[in-house]
């Protein structure tokens, strides 16, 4: 009997990467674009969404094809350099992450309820995390993911609904793309903010988990990631869509979502905001899930390319030293930043080294994913290439204005 070629059992990794991807600085930048621009720039979420879409295909595709994620082919294929970088980021980028999703989830959690100050919500945050993880698996992780990606698509949804503006203005700033005056790094930021960053790289690991490793598991994982990146989608332009109706007065820092939430009560009364409260509480404490449970099996993948001999076994033990000794790494000390902020030596380091990071993923999978020897049938196509040229365009142009903030 013939299989179908759409089937909902297959949805899962997908919504893991979208729950993980979405989090508080995908908010702010989605909702600081709806706040300045209006619905001008909604094409820029949905662009966004698409070459996310391409990037993870692509590394999925690879991992299909080579049966190694990507993370070891670049250790295994590529000149050291390039695995090294990427693992001298993932310390750096690991720590003031997880510092912002701590204050992140903090803050969310204090809006809702005021008894407990933002730090101490934050802490009880990440440790909660790190129990989940620690005591559970892939499954536990999805299925949660399942429940707070629902949660959060459908709060937003609601609240965008509340204060959209005609239907006219939706298809105008979707369809006809516009760049209003000044604001050609937003629009870029807006484009590169969606859908996460080294969280697509776990996306390998949560189908291995799935037990997907197969070129033919190829069709699903596909389906998986349109369903993921078509919400993800959704999501950017509802918030941008929220941002514009309320018209918040404060619109940088985290400080943001707290102010679309009141001006969301004065326009349509106390269900608008702790509709929105509760959908941004959803979204960063899932992408706090995520990247506990995901970032650990880069940092596990990497120590075990560099120790292990060639032909080991490559699966990850969630339940080794190495991946849980990276997860306390996650959720204990970056608690501090809480306390002390981030120095300036590592931000402006996180924010060089992550601005060179997207451009550097989409041309490794140019460069990989077209080699006949590496890939045979399933390497890159016309399409896939001329969309992550465009990402190397965009991630690059978004490099030259990080490095130019912090040289000027």
């Amino acid at each position: 009997m013939r299989k179908p070629a759409f089937s909902f059992r297959d949805i899962g990794p997908g919504l893991v990467i979208a729950a993980t991807g979405l989090g508080a600085g995908d908010l702010i930048a989605a909702a600081v674009a709806g706040a300045q621009y209006g619905t001008a720039i909604l094409w820029a979420a949905l662009l966004g969404a698409i070459m996310k879409f391409v990037m993870n295909e692509g590394l999925t595709r690879w991992q299909l094809a080579t049966g190694s994620t990507l993370l070891e082919g670049w250790v295994q294929r590529l000149p050291r350099v390039v695995s090294i970088y990427f693992f001298i980021y993932l310390l750096i980028w690991s720590f003031i992450v997880a510092g912002a999703l701590i204050a992140g989830t903090g803050l969310a959690a204090h809006a809702l309820f005021p008894g407990l100050s933002v730090e101490v919500w934050g802490v009880v945050h990440s440790l909660a995390a790190l129990m989940l993880v620690f005591i559970g698996r892939y499954a536990l992780l999805e299925t949660l993911m399942k429940f707070f990606m629902g949660l959060m698509f459908v709060v937003v949804l609601v609240c965008a609904f509340l204060v959209a503006p005609a239907p006219s203005e939706l298809v105008a700033g979707l369809f006809t793309p516009a760049v209003p005056e000044g604001s050609i790094l937003l629009v870029f930021g807006v484009i590169g903010g969606v859908g996460g960053s080294v969280t697509l790289l776990c996306y390998g690991y949560w189908i291995r988990e799935r037990g997907w490793t197969r070129p033919q598991d190829l069709r699903r994982s596909r389906n998986d990631l349109a369903v993921a990146y078509v919400l993800t989608g959704l999501f950017g332009m509802a918030l941008m869509i929220i941002a514009a109706g309320v018209r918040p007065e404060v619109i940088t820092g985290p400080q943001l979502a707290l102010g679309i939430a009141s001006q969301l009560e004065t326009v349509v009364g106390p269900f608008g905001k702790w509709c929105f409260l509760v959908g941004f509480w959803s979204a960063v404490f899932s992408s706090m899930l995520g990247v506990w449970q995901g970032i650990p099996y880069l940092f596990a993948d990497f120590i075990q390319q560099y120790t292990h001999q060639p032909g080991a076994p490559v699966a990850i033990d969630t339940r080794s030293p190495v991946y849980r000794g990276y997860l306390l790494y996650l959720a204990i000390p970056p608690i501090v930043l809480l306390q002390v902020g981030k120095p300036v030596w590592l931000v402006i380091t996180y924010a060089v080294a992550g601005a060179f990071f997207m451009p550097l993923l989409a041309l490794l999978l140019l460069y990989m994913n077209n080699r006949h020897a590496w890939l045979g049938g399933l390497r890159n196509g016309v399409a896939t290439n001329l969309v992550l040229l465009a990402s190397v365009l965009v991630f690059g142009i978004l490099l030259y204005g990080e490095i130019s903030n912090y040289l000027s």
